[in-house]
């Protein structure tokens, strides 16, 4: 009798191509009595028998489940980390003009409508915080709006480091960018075009500034206003005449307004419009489906609410101190600013109930996909808007400029849409019930916070710290994106299986 050797475990995948081989042969031999069939012979079962014996090799191992986070966590962790860094060091004592400790609850939402480039605050930026401040509230703003995912590829680039797939596809969803191919020639060009833009405004504003408060304050003034115009972010420095003040005071002064309008707009029309731009010059039928309907709905808004506001608004009695030129300006300006800039040259409390809603409708659909603007989104409405047109001649799919939309945009602009909706009527009920402020100045103050807007109404200072989280957190939605948040919260979901459809009647 030889000596067996030590038992080998046994190989849990072998049994499933044995156990194949026996349904095989018994499929083959089932109805073949024994005595008269085939029998297995010895060769064969002692193959199908060293199948369980083999040694576990390792591309037999099932792959394990990706851990790599997602863009959209990478998003909303670069942000969330942002904000809780800036946060802190304006909590510092050197950061404040009276070399005080600022509370975090403060510190917080500052950061928070910094790098969220919003607007809203607690306290006057010119007057409270000191220039470290302003210096830190100037990065904040710069890096909320290029995007954090933006700003660490570009330091990738400068240092000469090779940028993966993996940053690529980042970079690609943080830009709305259509394809990862050339993403890094898109960049750079966004760099290039980011510095050119807001240099020219500094040096336009400061042609202004400079007379006004000296060489070198005036140059500061012109910088720090152009990069928060461009950025969409709506922080000023002209609280020195009066706290909160904003651009009231050059209400009737195009030299100021001017510059800082083109800023808001430039920021707003999104990267691939300026690409389109710098492309294709004035040959509007070579643009990109995309940016034909951003410059589009761009300027019928822009055109509408600047009729609505001259026409109607500033021609009330509250509005009988302006004069005429003034008015004009007052009416261009503010059909430009509600588009998530955040700066106002009028006192927006006297406006009338309707100017009130015109400015939230506004404020809520903000800008252009891939830009420094928040909001839902004038592509968004413009796909809503021709969905409903398709529905009511019954022209099928939407379509506009000879192409149709796909399916998906359709269901992502609803999506969109409802979730701002949502969570705009959530906010500004909230604030309302807890503050007893009147709904539609609640509603305003949510509006400013969802569509990163930053005009305020019934007072930011003035209310309460739940009021205060609650337009934290509303602005921190309306800058990373409501589907982004979703797609970040669902990642790594099972696909759900198609059912059958059935008809449903809606309307």
């Amino acid at each position: 009798m030889t000596e067996q050797g030590p038992l080998r475990p046994l190989n849990p995948q072998g049994f499933f191509p044995l156990l194949n081989k026996l349904s095989t042969w018994m499929w083959k031999n089932g109805d073949t009595p024994l005595e008269h069939g085939p029998c297995v012979s010895c060769a064969d079962l002692k193959g199908w028998l060293d199948m369980l014996n083999e040694p576990l090799q390792p591309h037999h191992m099932p792959p394990r489940p990706s851990r790599q986070a997602t863009p959209a966590q990478i998003i909303i962790l670069g942000f969330l980390g942002i904000i809780l860094a800036g946060a802190l060091l304006l909590m510092l004592p050197v950061s404040s003009r009276m070399g005080v400790v600022t509370p975090f609850s403060d510190a917080l939402l500052t950061a928070t409508s910094a790098t969220c480039v919003t607007g809203l605050v607690v306290h006057d930026t010119a007057t409270y915080w000191s220039p470290f401040g302003h210096l830190v509230l100037l990065a904040l703003i710069q890096t909320g709006g290029m995007g954090v995912v933006t700003v660490a590829v570009s330091v990738v680039m400068f240092s000469g480091r090779k940028i993966g797939l993996r940053q690529r596809w980042v970079m690609q969803e943080s830009i709305s960018a259509p394809q990862v191919g050339g993403i890094v020639r898109m960049t750079s060009f966004i760099l290039k075009a980011m510095l050119l833009i807001e240099g020219t405004g500094a040096l336009l504003l400061s042609l202004r500034f400079c007379p006004q408060f000296g060489l070198l304050q005036g140059l500061w003034y012109g910088i720090f206003h152009s990069v928060s115009a461009f950025c969409n972010a709506g922080f000023d420095l002209m609280g020195t005449s009066a706290p909160f003040s904003s651009l009231t005071g050059y209400v009737g002064d195009p030299l100021v307004w001017g510059p800082i309008a083109l800023l808001i707009l430039a920021g707003g029309l999104g990267f691939l419009t300026w690409q389109d731009l710098r492309e294709h010059r004035l040959h509007f039928r070579a643009y990109r489906l995309q940016s034909k309907l951003i410059l589009v709905s761009t300027a019928g808004l822009l055109l509408l609410s600047f009729l609505f506001f001259q026409c109607y608004e500033f021609r009330l009695p509250q509005w009988a101190e302006l004069s005429g030129w003034e008015r004009l300006n007052a009416a261009a300006f503010q059909a430009v600013t509600p588009r998530t800039a955040g700066f106002n040259s009028v006192d927006l409390t006297l406006l009338s109930e309707p100017g009130k809603l015109v400015t939230i409708l506004l404020m809520l659909v903000g800008g252009s996909p891939g830009s420094t603007a928040g909001g839902f989104k004038v592509t968004t409405l413009a796909v809503l808007l021709l969905s409903a047109r398709a529905v009511f001649f019954r022209c099928g799919s939407p379509s506009c400029f000879g192409r149709r939309f796909q399916d998906e945009a359709l269901r992502s602009a609803s999506a969109i849409f409802l979730m701002y909706l949502v969570f705009f009527l959530l906010g500004g009920t909230l604030i309302c019930c807890i503050d007893g402020v009147p709904l539609l100045d609640a509603l305003f103050e949510s509006a400013s916070a969802i569509g990163t807007v930053g005009l305020s109404i019934c007072g930011t200072p003035g209310l309460s710290l739940p009021s205060h989280l609650i337009l934290t957190f509303l602005m921190y939605v309306g800058r990373v994106g409501g589907l982004t948040m979703i797609y970040a919260v669902t990642s790594g979901s099972p696909v759900s299986s198609q059912y059958p459809q059935e008809r449903v009647t809606v309307g």
